[in-house]
């Protein structure tokens, strides 16, 4: 991928020491506190996948968001918790002057060639092709071509949605093409459900994310900058809290990615 794209450059790692790298927020992909998660997701896999020790590709990422990311720069610590024969388990905590914002778990692992079958069906949607480009006026949303199937971003005086569900079609604004990276990030794109379901806006933020890769390297090549398909659902909410669920597939129908996240809202 080019270093000149603001994914890359927002990705741009540099060695503090053998266990450390240190990085910078892009303004390219703030949020409306701090950046965007998926980019900070996308920044720790990134960091794993520079070591030179690491082994196979990504097969689960989960980000426990402890506190905002401030503008400037974080250092992210790594520490290969495990080497085994086929998987290697990864630990780092990402911080700012000392002080923890975010940690992570990571598992890469050697693919091979098994018997494969998809029991997750991507839903009979229109394509992207006709369908207007919409989202909310946030940095990184900018980032991305936005096409909703069905329940785009809310308007502040929406109506109340007995459905939680978002299905859309995404792909990078300037059609950069998907990489491990990139698809964690996507696995992130996806605004809070309540907004849906309340109709409105309400304070809200992902507190854990985790996300499962499915595909392979190899896949996620032969997509280019082509769009994906993603659709997110909740389960329950209850206590100030919720959680969503959400699947990415490509064209084809192949399954590339699911993801999991535990919301906190109030409202």
């Amino acid at each position: 991928m080019t270093g000149s794209h603001s994914f890359d450059k927002a990705l741009d790692l540099q060695p503090v020491d053998d266990t450390r790298m240190r990085g910078q927020t892009h303004p390219d992909w703030a949020n409306m506190v701090g950046p965007f998660g998926g980019i900070t997701a996308a920044t720790l896999l990134h960091a794993v996948e520079l070591r030179p020790d690491r082994i196979g590709e990504p097969l689960a990422l989960t980000v426990n968001f402890a506190a905002p990311i401030a503008d400037g720069e974080f250092d992210i610590a790594l520490k290969p918790a495990r080497t085994n024969r086929t998987n290697q388990h990864w630990i780092a905590e990402l911080s700012q002057d000392g002080d923890i914002k975010t940690t992570a778990t990571m598992v890469f692992g050697i693919r091979r060639d098994t018997w494969s079958d998809d029991e997750s069906r991507m839903p009979t949607v229109t394509g992207p092709e006709g369908l207007e480009v919409s989202g909310p006026p946030l940095p990184w949303v900018s980032q991305y071509d936005m096409r909703f199937v069905e329940n785009p971003f809310p308007a502040e005086d929406a109506e109340p949605s007995e459905s939680s569900r978002t299905t859309l079609w995404v792909r990078d604004a300037n059609e950069r093409g998907i990489d491990f990276a990139a698809l964690a990030a996507m696995s992130d794109i996806f605004y809070p459900r309540v907004f849906l379901r309340r109709g409105g806006f309400f304070p809200a933020g992902t507190i854990s994310l985790t996300t499962y890769f499915h595909a392979n390297g190899q896949e996620l090549e032969s997509i280019g900058g082509d769009y994906v398909l993603g659709s997110a659902h909740a389960n329950r909410f209850s206590d100030g809290y919720f959680d969503q669920s959400a699947h990415v597939w490509a064209r084809d129908g192949a399954l590339l990615a699911s993801t999991h996240q535990i919301v906190y809202f109030k409202g």
